[in-house]
């Protein structure tokens, strides 16, 4: 299942109406065109969610007491993903993808997203697999409430790296989120490739799709 996101030119009274939607909409809709599952409610405006707190005290004590890893840079200067210098979900250094290099997975989610919730088990068994090799980092996007985000990734056990997009800053670039949850993989040539529009449902799903988009076997 997938939860389609709005364009961002909505005028501000739908983005408003939208918002308040979410929680009761998410995971909801009809067959989406692109075979990911369904779509759903449209989120807001990305730029309605640029002042959001990413890292209040209470997001950084529950990532404290928590296993998620760091927020670290890459090495590269230019390594494929878009330069657009991102928050760490829950605290921590904020990082320019660009300095990331493949392979790499991108998972794109949000807290009120239950498809988004429900393959987070499958992306944290593969981080836990094949991470060495294959590096998995989450990206919680346009979303109005990271601290729910945050807290249901750390139920689910997630331990890999969270950033936060809250303004959209990503949104008509090559990782733009039409719906939630969406995955990237970032290849070691710097190609990024849509790995799975909706959610995956088993770690072994994501090193299939994983090693047929970049070509590689794990």
């Amino acid at each position: 299942m997938v939860r389609a996101l709005g364009s961002r030119t909505r005028v501000a009274t739908v983005a408003v109406l939208t918002v308040a939607a979410l929680a009761v909409l998410a995971g909801c809709g009809t067959e989406s065109p692109d075979g990911g599952g369904q779509s759903g409610a449209p989120l807001a405006d990305g730029n309605s969610s640029s002042e959001v707190d990413v890292a209040t005290p209470e997001m950084v004590a529950a990532k404290k007491a928590s296993e998620v890893e760091e927020c670290r840079p890459g090495s590269a200067s230019d390594g494929g993903l878009p330069s657009v210098e991102l928050p760490c979900l829950g605290g921590g250094e904020s990082v320019d993808l660009a300095s990331f290099e493949g392979p790499l997975v991108i998972n794109l989610f949000q807290g009120f997203c239950a498809p988004c919730k429900e393959e987070m088990p499958a992306l944290q068994t593969f981080h836990e697999t094949y991470g060495d090799e294959v590096p998995v980092i989450g990206i919680d996007v346009m979303d109005t409430v990271p601290g729910v985000a945050l807290e249901e990734a750390i139920s689910r056990g997630v331990t890999f790296p969270m950033y936060a997009d809250p303004g959209g800053e990503l949104q008509g670039g090559s990782l733009t989120a039409r719906a939630v949850p969406t995955t990237y993989v970032l290849s070691s040539s710097g190609e990024v490739k849509l790995l799975q529009m909706g959610g995956m449902t088993s770690a072994d799903q994501v090193k299939e799709l994983v090693e047929e988009k970049l070509g590689i076997t794990l």
